[in-house]
């Protein structure tokens, strides 16, 4: 057989984009608060993790610019070398201080930041417990481990408590989850799990992209939200989401941090976030430690858009957060709406397996606080339309 056997045979993509089917890897043209332009067409935007409307913001743009004059675009180097700036050690204290944490350590991707942790931390004969919802870089990261990996059932703290009554108590123990699951929008049961690592000596690690900026009184996250930030031994978060820029970082004790710091592969062998990439996360958090009336309304945002499409007859799922999947359970029929969507001038993303379980296909829709009543009036409507022709709403 030859190598490339199997690319020849791939032939699913090309079957979608024939059908006018295919939704991933749409080029953007340009971009405007939450409209962008696709085919040369305007597009309303209900698929970016833009949360807190901070990609276009007037500060945040400005800082970016005036990095790039002090510093260049790149710092062609790796953090261990050249590519330590001092705008990164900036960031690094203002993120270990926003966290409550001792200290914090910045990476170039979010995928990087998971590889980095797990690897790092997880050893031989060590343990990693990881919930069966987990980001892709989360299993990954597992698996580029030298410990043992197991898998309990997603939010199942029963099954959790099952796989860690079997280990030793002398085998070292992290618990890993999402604190808010990208797709369905339901977050971790934190108390739960801080219960369990109590009992069975387990450390926790809570990957919050999705929950930094969003979720507790003061935006830090799932642990805020549920009041256990002291019980919480390691946060990750990524910048590309609430903080609008590219790249991740972790934050925990002190030791542990310098640890990662010094061992992890992923960043001593990965060249530094960029200048204006740091300038932009320093901005970012800026406006989110200052401006809480962002998070406000983007639950107020949340709460409608919810409810709305609830009483259209859409099943929303168990989404508890401005991550608002539309469950559609049928691939065939998710690709149809996000095609009548398109069509009707809104960017939505249809999610299907793997990134979701077999059968659980959903259009993935995610709010900004900077949405406007009559941007979200129009795409309450065009899913009522697009619903209703299809079959897929009463």
């Amino acid at each position: 057989m030859d190598l490339f056997d199997k690319c020849n045979t791939f032939t699913r993509a090309e079957e979608a984009m024939e059908a006018d089917l295919y939704p991933y890897f749409t080029p953007i043209q340009e971009v405007w608060g939450n409209k962008v332009k696709v085919r040369n067409k305007e597009m309303v935007m209900v698929g970016s993790n833009n949360y807190l409307g901070l990609l276009d913001h007037p500060k945040v743009k400005q800082a970016a610019q005036a990095a790039i004059d002090r510093y260049g675009v790149a710092t062609c180097g790796s953090r261990f070398l050249n590519g330590t700036l001092d705008i990164h050690v900036e960031l690094e204290n203002r993120l270990a201080a926003f966290m409550k944490k001792e200290a914090a350590l910045t990476f170039s991707t979010g995928f990087q930041t998971n590889q980095g942790i797990i690897s790092t931390l997880i050893g031989k004969g060590d343990a990693v417990l990881m919930d069966r919802m987990d980001h892709a870089s989360i299993i990954d990261a597992c698996r580029l481990s030298f410990g043992d990996v197991y898998k309990f059932k997603h939010n199942d703290m029963a099954d959790l408590e099952r796989i860690l009554s079997s280990l030793s108590p002398d085998q070292g123990k992290l618990i890993v989850v999402d604190g808010v699951f990208s797709m369905e929008g339901d977050v971790a049961d934190l108390p739960g799990i801080v219960k369990l690592a109590k009992k069975y000596r387990s450390r926790i690690m809570v990957d919050d992209a999705h929950g930094l900026g969003v979720m507790g009184t003061n935006g830090r996250g799932t642990c805020e939200h549920f009041g256990v930030e002291d019980e919480v031994d390691v946060v990750m978060g990524t910048f590309s989401k609430s903080f609008a820029s590219l790249g991740g970082f972790v934050a925990g004790n002190k030791k542990v941090i310098s640890y990662i710091k010094h061992f992890a592969r992923a960043l001593i062998f990965s060249a530094s976030i960029t200048p204006a990439s740091v300038a932009t996360v320093i901005a970012t958090l800026d406006i989110i430690e200052t401006e809480p009336s962002r998070r406000a309304r983007l639950w107020e945002i949340t709460n409608k858009m919810k409810s709305s499409f609830q009483a259209m007859g859409y099943n929303t799922g168990p989404s508890v957060t401005p991550i608002i999947p539309l469950m559609i359970f049928d691939d065939e029929k998710a690709f149809m709406l996000w095609k009548s969507l398109r069509d009707h001038g809104i960017f939505a993303n249809p999610v299907i397996y793997p990134a979701v379980s077999q059968g659980q296909s959903l259009i993935r829709t995610s709010y900004s606080a900077t949405h406007s009543d009559e941007e979200l009036d129009y795409v309450l409507e065009c899913f009522r339309q697009s619903g209703k022709a299809l079959g897929i709403i009463p």
